[in-house]
């Protein structure tokens, strides 16, 4: 049943907005959003039409030269004719191109207002989105290594380098590229880890949680039962710190993690029984 508690705590969400205000927010970024999502798709049907266009100019441009070599050759045909054709075929040109014109015209304001639409959204979820978004672009500029073992590799070595957000992408990326590999609980443990270091307790915390919950047997459970205390510690919750502790100490007696917990146990203890300082309330 404590165990129960403990994972029960681990998994509490990081919300910090009041409701009204968090559903007002939420309902104008999905506003954002939506009308993002719509001219991205106006912009990828224009430029369809634009990519169905341009070889038909190519054709029409061809129709025109064969036309103008062929007058020398056309003595047969009245001249009525050949200029009737080669006016035609001129004017379907021109419609052609201010087709083009058209649809490049409409891509050049669609991309401007996507662009100044994501610039609205970005601001509108403060400067922590402006630089996660930051850190996308990086990490998407980065060479993945196909090997599991090598991609989280190298996203440790992100974190570890202090470049946590372009870390944090990363690790995310490996949990849904190997969402059923025995290696997503470390996944999980290093990004609860990028987060400890923004001393961001609550979503290192549900990070922390997924390791002991859903991946008991991984290498990262101890130290993450280890870190949640710190993070319980962090946010005033004593006795949830405790708990923590003394279920590494339960679940994983042999580990390093362990022995560091029972130090801290001990410490708790002794400052429990050591007498309250003269002048401090009882």
């Amino acid at each position: 049943m404590r165990r129960l508690v403990l994972l029960a705590l681990l998994v509490l969400p990081g919300c910090f907005y009041p409701a009204d205000r968090g559903r007002a927010l939420e309902a104008k970024v999905d506003r954002l959003g939506a009308d993002s999502a719509q001219m991205q798709a106006e912009l990828k049907e224009a430029r369809e039409q634009l990519a169905a266009t341009l070889p038909k100019i190519d054709q029409k441009i061809g129709e025109v030269t064969k036309a103008l070599d062929g007058l020398d050759t056309a003595s047969r045909r009245k001249d009525a004719d050949i200029g009737i054709q080669f006016q035609k075929t001129v004017e379907d040109l021109a419609q052609l191109r201010g087709q083009v014109e058209t649809y490049l015209h409409k891509i050049t304001e669609l991309e401007t207002a996507l662009g100044a639409q994501d610039q609205k959204l970005l601001a509108l979820q403060g400067a922590a989105a402006v630089k996660e978004a930051e850190a996308k672009k990086k990490a998407e500029e980065l060479q993945r290594p196909a090997d599991k073992n090598e991609f989280l590799a190298l996203a440790r070595e992100k974190a570890k380098a202090g470049d946590v957000l372009v870390a944090r992408q990363l690790f995310g990326e490996f949990l849904k590229k190997w969402a059923k590999d025995p290696l997503v609980g470390e996944a999980h443990y290093g990004l609860g880890e990028t987060y400890f270091s923004e001393s961001k307790c609550r979503e290192a915390l549900f990070e922390y949680g997924k390791v002991v919950q859903d991946h008991p047997k991984s290498p990262a459970a101890p130290d993450a039962y280890l870190r949640s205390s710190e993070c319980f510690a962090q946010l005033k919750m004593k006795d949830e710190s405790r708990l923590a502790l003394e279920e590494l100490v339960k679940g994983y007696p042999k580990s390093a993690a362990a022995k560091s917990a029972k130090e801290r146990i001990a410490e708790l203890d002794k400052a429990k029984a050591a007498p309250p300082k003269k002048g401090a309330r009882k």
